[in-house]
């Protein structure tokens, strides 16, 4: 009895080790392998996550790509409307052409030759007003203008004219041209006053080399004058920007527009500007020093040197939405890693275990911010679709992160921060000239915060902690 005794109390003391055994090795290993190195070696974390940030590069990259994408489609647009509207236009002259025919002896005769002297005039005024209007094609916008110009000045020939084996000067066969570069945006009869005569234009250009495009008149009533006074009005439309040329001895513009966000451009900048909220007003005076323009020619082509001295503005959209949008997907990366490193200290600093995978969730929806920035804003002002679109991607990261952090204290600290780092970006992109310096000192600002706020966590200690958990 004492031997069967002892055999039962063997049996059943194998089968308990047996099922220890077998209840061991069903249960998972929580500190072995790789999953234990992922969930608490720290510098394997920072390691994954470096990785997950440098991926989410590409489909930034990629949304980069689309909106530059949407951004050409827009000029399309722009130059469909301008095509039908008028496209730019650069003003040039006027211009007095006077043909002269000469005497010279040659092998016992004499031979008449016949040149044209083209004289620009002594003085030159421009004045008047550039009226923008916004114009619609589908849903993109596009800036064209009309103009309202006085144009006077005087041509003064004395002593312009060789009289060296001079002839005859041919006053009745003379003309003046007027450069335009697009016809299409000419609104009204132009009369040019010479003098006390009133000539007809017409289309074409008689100086091609000079002037490519633009209107002439005959100028039949001239009578050996020395001093012909001219001046005409044009109503000209145009679009996405407007240039003069100087080609008065003395030439003085002065332009006046309800634009507030004009681009000055070409050889000179304005002596005098305002611009304001309510448009700008601005001056040039250009004096026969200024440039490389001879007052009179013949048989000689200037058209590289009116190139030159060419001056105007552009009506432009200042940091239009597309701009600003490629501006804001230039900081995806710093937008990523600030709140990759809030998940990352709420990790260390509350033991709250977040898989990679999470993380890469939350990169994805920052991305796609940028997506609804640039969608939304095509068909709405652009600071509403910022609103709109942070938004809608702060508050789908901050309830996400209720079901990892399992407290509502450091979800209202994640949209606390969010909320920041969003904002922080807006007022950024809304500056032109102090962009660089706003975002240098919040950087700054933004790493000083976090070098306060992790000053105390032990780094060595915080695999172990993690263990001991």
């Amino acid at each position: 009895m004492d031997f069967k005794k002892n055999e039962f109390q063997i049996i059943t003391n194998l089968n308990i080790k047996t099922m220890k055994i077998e209840d061991d090795q069903n249960t998972p290993k929580e500190n072995s392998g790789i999953a234990s190195i992922l969930k608490n070696s720290v510098l394997f974390k920072l390691v994954i996550i470096t990785v997950l940030m440098l991926l989410l590069l590409i489909p930034t990259s990629m949304i980069k790509d689309i909106i530059k994408e949407r951004e050409q489609l827009s000029e399309v647009a722009r130059d469909e409307v301008s095509e039908k509207w008028a496209g730019s236009q650069q003003l040039n002259g006027p211009i007095l052409s006077i043909p002269l025919i000469y005497v010279e002896e040659s092998s016992e005769e004499l031979k008449q030759i016949e040149k044209t002297i083209h004289i620009l005039p002594e003085n030159l005024k421009i004045s008047g007003d550039v009226t923008p209007q916004k114009l619609k094609r589908g849903i993109y916008e596009v800036v064209v203008y009309k103009s309202d110009l006085k144009v006077s000045g005087n041509f003064n020939l004395h002593g312009l004219i060789d009289t060296t084996h001079l002839k005859s000067i041919q006053y009745k066969e003379a003309f003046v041209t007027i450069g335009i570069s697009d016809l299409r945006g000419i609104k009204n009869r132009i009369k040019l006053h010479l003098n006390d005569t009133v000539y007809e234009v017409k289309p074409g250009s008689k100086i091609p080399n000079e002037v490519g495009s633009g209107v002439i008149a005959q100028t039949t009533a001239l009578d050996a004058p020395m001093n012909i006074d001219f001046n005409y009005q044009l109503n000209l439309n145009g679009s996405k920007e407007i240039e003069f040329i100087p080609s008065g001895g003395n030439t003085e513009v002065d332009i006046r527009s309800n634009w507030q966000s004009p681009s000055f451009k070409g050889k000179f900048l304005p002596d005098s500007r305002e611009v304001g909220d309510s448009g700008f007003t601005a001056n040039w005076k250009i004096l026969q020093l200024n440039k490389d323009l001879p007052s009179a020619w013949i048989n000689e082509n200037i058209a590289g040197k009116m190139q030159d001295a060419a001056f105007g503005f552009d009506l432009i959209f200042p940091l239009d939405d597309y701009q600003k949008s490629i501006r804001s997907a230039k900081y995806a990366v710093l937008t990523i890693a600030l709140t990759f490193l809030t998940f990352f200290l709420v990790e260390i600093t509350n033991k709250r275990k977040i898989h990679p995978f999470q993380y890469a969730l939350v990169g994805l929806a920052i991305c796609l911010f940028y997506i609804l920035l640039v969608a939304v804003s095509e068909h709405s002002n652009f600071n509403w679709a910022y609103l709109i679109s942070g938004a809608s991607v702060i508050g789908l990261i901050v309830l996400y992160s209720l079901s990892i952090f399992h407290r509502k204290r450091l979800s209202a600290l994640l949209l606390l921060v969010m909320t920041a780092l969003f904002g922080f970006l807006f007022v950024t992109l809304q500056m032109e000239d102090f962009a660089l310096l706003m975002g240098s000192v919040g950087l700054l600002i933004i790493f000083a915060i976090t070098m306060y706020s992790t000053r105390n966590i032990d780094w060595y200690n915080i695999n172990v902690d993690a263990k001991n958990e």
